[in-house]
């Protein structure tokens, strides 16, 4: 199938040359469980209560991760194209999950059924490694968020988030961003007027 340009073997390519080296017939198997998908701006790619069953590689567009807490929406991740994204608790609890996944663009993504996925890689050791390799991403950018939230000033989370991430920051709606850092608009306003890069 063709989204955007891009086949479902387009992605298992790109999903096997950034995770795991892969062999003409293995990408055919990665290329059959990929689930290309639409969405809309201000559609829910996964609502609170519903169970995660994918993990989402995002080809065009923003996606915003969030959750409520004391009434207010917190943002625990956004997403730009070419990168992973999923509601990690819910996927590998198989419970309702706390977090909503919104398109803040139109948007054009693959995903990749956990089940699907844990059924080949048990009898493929490239398709076990692309897996693998997948969690431990998501492992890492859960760990440099939480650490960047614990140890740098405002200022420090900005300019790192402007590194790793130009398109959040010109895209992301600065309340989105604000949230992200976990800083309040005002707050954000200020560091972006003192920031030099």
């Amino acid at each position: 199938m063709t989204t955007i340009g891009l086949t479902t073997r387009d992605i298992a390519r790109e999903l096997a040359r950034r995770y795991s080296t892969m062999t003409h017939d293995e990408l055919d198997v990665l290329e059959s469980i990929l689930i290309p998908m639409k969405f809309q701006k201000g559609d829910y790619i996964l609502k609170e209560g519903e169970v995660c069953k994918h993990i989402y590689w995002l080809a065009k567009g923003l996606v915003r991760q969030f959750y409520y807490k004391n009434d207010k929406e917190l943002t625990e991740y956004m997403a730009t194209e070419n990168q992973i994204f999923m509601s990690i608790e819910s996927l590998f609890k198989e419970m309702p999950s706390h977090q909503q996944i919104v398109a803040l663009e139109p948007v054009v993504l693959f995903a990749l059924p956990k089940s699907a996925l844990e059924h080949e890689a048990v009898r493929n050791v490239n398709i076990q490694m692309l897996y693998r390799k997948i969690l431990e991403e998501s492992l890492i950018i859960s760990q440099v968020r939480a650490d960047m939230l614990r140890f740098e000033s405002a200022g420090e989370r900005y300019a790192k988030l402007v590194k790793s991430s130009p398109q959040l920051i010109l895209r992301a709606p600065l309340v989105y961003i604000a949230s992200y850092l976990q800083m309040t608009p005002e707050t954000l306003s200020r560091v972006r007027n003192s920031v030099q890069f």
